[in-house]
């Protein structure tokens, strides 16, 4: 379960996603995020999907290497499908014991599993196909206006990017710590769930003071080079937009008026009608 998080890690492809302006692919996902919420059609999710699934060509990245970060969110999308089932109100189809599945509830736990797989999936492509530095710049460019409201932008684009790099590092340390504790006859998949709960604490005390002896270590290091914030500092790679950049943001813009046609004229009795 723990090597199924694809967060914060980059995979190395020669695409033209991975080529894109990291702001350009920020606003990209920030749009795309949103327009899952804001269009709740049927046609909307068919747009949603073609630009995703195209992405994810684009990008050469393996797509089981970006379904696998679906894996740890599992048990999340099933509860709030459930509630989204079961808790929402309207007309009746089917009744198990006290519990209702209407139509309503049908429609938006389909929705809230379309919503949520499809968010993992598109934030998945952004962090996959950014280097932290590079996701560092980008956010700390894109968010300079905020700088007049005295925002620390560059603290904060550093603190996300340090927290997005270390999530791969985290994992990969507690997966070396439970092989080291099962080595020693730790059992953690047996009993119930408050004994299951006991049996992670080997795994969580060696994890923090890692984690601490890790920030630690950073800290020093960024001492030692003199690091100072935002003020002054220059970068190595310059960020630049090109034409491929101006390009995304066209088809960015064309995105959204697509959606919000597919929203107000593409219905699921409309989709039918085309299919008959």
């Amino acid at each position: 379960m723990l090597k199924d998080i694809t967060l914060g890690q980059y995979y190395p492809a020669d695409s033209v996603v991975h080529k894109l302006d990291p702001r350009v692919k920020l606003l990209w996902t920030l749009v795309f995020i949103i327009s899952l919420f804001v269009f709740d059609s049927v046609g909307s999710y068919l747009v949603a999907s073609l630009v995703l699934f195209g992405l994810i060509r684009l990008s050469k990245v393996p797509f089981s290497f970006i379904t696998k970060g679906l894996k740890p969110i599992l048990v999340l999308m099933m509860i709030t499908v459930a509630f989204n089932l079961f808790l929402t109100p309207g007309t009746v189809l089917v009744t198990v014991w006290k519990l209702k599945i209407t139509e309503e509830g049908l429609k938006a736990a389909g929705h809230m599993a379309v919503r949520l797989i499809y968010l993992v999936m598109g934030s998945s492509i952004m962090t996959l196909t950014t280097t932290p530095t590079s996701l560092t710049d980008g956010m700390e460019k894109g968010l300079r206006f905020m700088r007049t409201f005295k925002v620390p932008v560059h603290e904060i684009a550093m603190m996300m990017s340090i927290a997005l790099r270390f999530i791969p590092i985290l994992m990969d340390e507690t997966d070396k710590i439970m092989k080291a504790q099962k080595a020693r006859c730790a059992d953690f998949e047996s009993g119930n769930i408050i004994q299951k709960a006991k049996s992670l604490v080997p795994i969580l005390v060696p994890l923090f003071i890692s984690a601490f002896r890790r920030a630690n270590d950073l800290a020093m290091a960024m001492e030692a080079r003199g690091y100072q914030g935002g003020e002054g500092r220059t970068r190595m790679y310059p960020l630049c937009y090109e034409k491929r950049d101006r390009m995304a943001y066209v088809v960015l813009a064309l995105y959204v008026v697509v959606m919000f046609i597919a929203a107000r004229f593409m219905t699921l009795k409309f989709l039918m009608g085309l299919v008959g």
